[in-house]
């Protein structure tokens, strides 16, 4: 993104803007990950220039710089929305879930603390709490089923997560995103928007953890109430079965970084 915007920057006279943080964030949920960014308008103001063809510019460099990773388009007033599209996100769910090093270290910090409260542990008696640590389980006891019932081959992370060992099927014959279910897609939504705090440290500040992590196991429990994985899926439509599966994995891995990095809590794997 900043490459993008220096179309605006490479000017003397435009101090300040190259080393600003591009301001991006995202956008509600629409069975899409879209990022949207205002930027252009406040170039504008600075440089008494109309919006939407600042806009537009900026657009047109993102599209011819992107590698087909997202979509761009321009809204008036001037914001500028950039969709992932289905390749991308299949990239992302694929380096989440397969990598070799997918255990997510935490800082030495987190490590310590976790480590301190892991001997004295007893279920929280937070009903919010609890749930998170609820749909943490149910992730890891749908995962060991998958597992042995050959739909994945799973192994274990030095920090106790899983990771699959095998690619995931994320796409179909067409290039499309096989969990297109709204409730899938609303966990994909979820599970973004978490990673990206998680990733993002400098704004993790101001982030409610708890609230995070609970609308994630909300999410999750839409996901395995209305989006079946055994039964005909399994007998009729396999990769589908593994993705919703891959979908879990990425989510315990996530919740247990929340749990356990964020909220010094253990992240159980049965209750």
């Amino acid at each position: 993104m900043t490459s993008a915007f220096s179309l605006f920057t490479y000017n003397e006279e435009i101090t300040g803007i190259e080393s600003r943080k591009v301001p991006l964030y995202q956008g509600g949920y629409n069975q899409k990950i879209l990022y949207i960014s205002g930027m252009a308008m406040g170039i504008s103001k600075s440089q008494n220039s109309p919006t939407m063809e600042i806009a537009q510019a900026i657009a047109v460099h993102l599209s011819q710089n992107s590698d087909s990773l997202f979509r761009v388009k321009v809204v008036p007033p001037g914001e500028i929305h950039i969709e992932l599209v289905d390749s991308t996100l299949a990239a992302w769910l694929h380096d989440l879930t397969v990598r070799e090093n997918g255990d997510w270290r935490l800082g030495q910090s987190e490590q310590e603390r976790i480590k301190i409260s892991v001997p004295n542990y007893q279920l929280t008696s937070s009903l919010k709490i609890f749930t998170i640590q609820h749909a943490h389980a149910r992730c890891c006891s749908l995962l060991l089923l998958g597992h042995q019932e050959g739909l994945i081959e799973l192994q274990r992370t030095s920090i106790k997560s899983f990771i699959s060992v095998k690619s995931i099927p994320w796409l179909n014959n067409n290039q499309k995103l096989c969990l297109n279910h709204a409730d899938e897609s609303f966990l994909i939504h979820q599970l973004v928007k978490v990673v990206d705090d998680l990733v993002f440290a400098h704004s993790s500040s101001t982030i409610n953890w708890e609230k995070a992590a609970g609308n994630l196991s909300q999410a999750v429990e839409r996901f395995w109430c209305n989006c079946r994985i055994w039964g005909e899926v399994k007998i009729h439509d396999p990769e589908l079965a593994q993705a919703r599966l891959g979908l879990l994995i990425a989510t315990q891995l996530v919740l247990r970084w929340v749990l356990e990095g964020k909220l010094g809590i253990v992240a159980p794997v049965e209750l």
